[in-house]
This record gives structure tokens, C-alpha cells and sequence, in this order.
């Protein structure tokens, strides 16, 4: 299943006789934890901010002795992650007193690193009521990804938004921190700073302080598969 493929890939970490360093003991247990409550959505949030925390450090030491593993992790980042688990804004925090947790909405970021474009959606089933659009940067030496959505479509019907235009929407609405208007209004972009990607599971932190934890979403990586190639042929068909 989902968690005993995570702990499959996980192992052989600390075999054979070479020296590991002991972040990676940290690592593997970290993730084990998120994979759990990706899986579930039962694990002690607690345990799970805990977690994330000590797997943003760990990483954070994993990425200075291993130069390959910014690229591996953008590679990883490819396909479609729903929301799992998330502190909030720093923002949010204070509004609400506590830490969010586990997301009770479908929302979706999708990452085509072929086209370095990205998609942010709430949806209702697999159709979105909501879903931002726009391209990304992913910097290998920082691991920070940044990201502006220039295009909006809402319940389907596609618009322009014109620069900060989303970054209005989510800090008027609670969708998005309200420091990633203020980085545009000082010509800089939202971002993410990207803790870890495989093949099940995704952590960062936001711009806005926050720390979340997505899944892997196989339906919806066919979705846009197909939705994908609908559009190609119909730029062939136009041309």
C-alpha cells in the first residue's frame, strides 16, 4: 500500500558499510510520519508540524553535501499534489488563533516542469471551481521556487487577471498570503521554499510562513495528462 511502498523506498538508507550521515536517519522517520498522515489524515497533527519541521532541517543539511538532489526533487515535482496538511500563514495563525491542519478542501497544485507551468485549483469532485495558471522558477542552489498566476478561470470560464491580480484575490480572500501581495508591490514573485518531493509526497514552506504537506494525486496526473493532449490537437487542428 501507500505507506509500505514509502517505507520500501526508504530502506537501504543505513545499509552496507558506508558512513550516513545522521540527518538521514531524521529524514526517513520524518517522512514515514508525513506519508502516514497523507495516507490517513489521522496522525496527531502535533506530530506531523514536529515532523516537517525536523524534515525542513534535515533536508536543509541533506542539500549542502548533496548536489543532486535540488534536480531530483524538481524531476519529482512533476504530476499533481492535493493538499494534505498545512500551519497556515503566519497571517492566518493570528486571525485564527491555532494552525489549520489538515485541509478540508480539494485543492490541487499541478507542476508540468516540461513547460515549467503550474496550475492552483479548488475543486468539487474533479471539477474546478476555482484555478489559477501561470508559470514557475525552481532555483537549484535554494531549492525556492517562485510562481505568479497571470490567468484565472472560475467555474470554467477562463480570464486574464494582469500582474498581482491574484495576489489580490488570495490575500482578500484567505487563499493566499497576504505577504505575497506585498512581494509583488516590491516587484517580487510568491514562492515556495521546497523542503522535499518523491514519489508520494511533497513538503514546503510558503512565502507566507506557512509549512504544508501534499500528496501525490494519480487521478488527476491523468486528468491533465488528457486534458493536455485534447489541447495539443486542437492547436494542430487550428494550424
Amino acid at each position: 500500500d501507500f505507506v509500505a511502498s514509502a517505507q520500501e523506498a526508504f530502506s537501504g538508507m543505513t545499509g552496507g558499510s558506508k558512513v550516513v550521515p545522521e540527518y538521514e536517519a531524521d529524514i526517513e522517520e520524518s517522512l514515514l510520519v508525513c506519508v502516514e498522515a497523507a495516507e490517513t489524515k489521522a496522525s496527531d497533527s502535533d506530530q506531523v508540524v514536529d515532523a516537517l519541521l525536523t524534515l525542513e532541517k534535515s533536508m536543509r543539511k541533506k542539500a549542502k553535501d548533496d548536489e543532486t538532489l535540488a534536480p531530483q526533487q524538481l524531476e519529482a515535482l512533476n504530476g499533481a499534489w492535493r493538499l494534505i496538511f498545512t500551519t497556515g500563514t503566519i497571517d492566518t495563525q493570528a486571525k485564527i488563533k491555532g494552525r489549520i491542519n489538515y485541509f478540508p478542501l480539494k485543492a490541487v497544485q499541478s507542476f508540468d516542469t516540461e513547460t515549467m507551468t503550474l496550475t492552483n485549483a479548488i475543486y468539487a469532485g474533479n471539477f474546478a471551481l476555482l484555478k489559477f495558471y501561470g508559470p514557475f522558477e525552481f532555483n537549484l542552489a535554494s531549492r525556492k521556487l517562485e510562481f505568479d498566476f497571470y490567468d484565472l478561470a472560475v467555474l470554467g470560464v477562463k480570464f486574464s487577471l494582469g500582474r498581482g491580480g491574484a495576489a489580490d484575490i488570495g490575500a482578500a480572500t484567505g487563499l493566499g498570503s497576504s505577504n505575497n501581495k506585498q512581494l509583488v508591490e516590491n516587484d517580487k514573485k510568491p514562492f515556495f521554499n521546497w523542503v522535499s518531493a518523491d514519489e508520494n509526497i511533497a513538503t514546503a514552506r510558503g512565502g507566507g510562513g506557512g509549512l504544508a504537506l501534499w500528496k501525490r494525486d494519480l487521478e488527476m496526473e491523468v486528468i491533465n495528462a488528457n486534458e493536455k493532449e485534447a489541447a495539443a490537437a486542437t492547436e494542430i487542428e487550428v494550424y
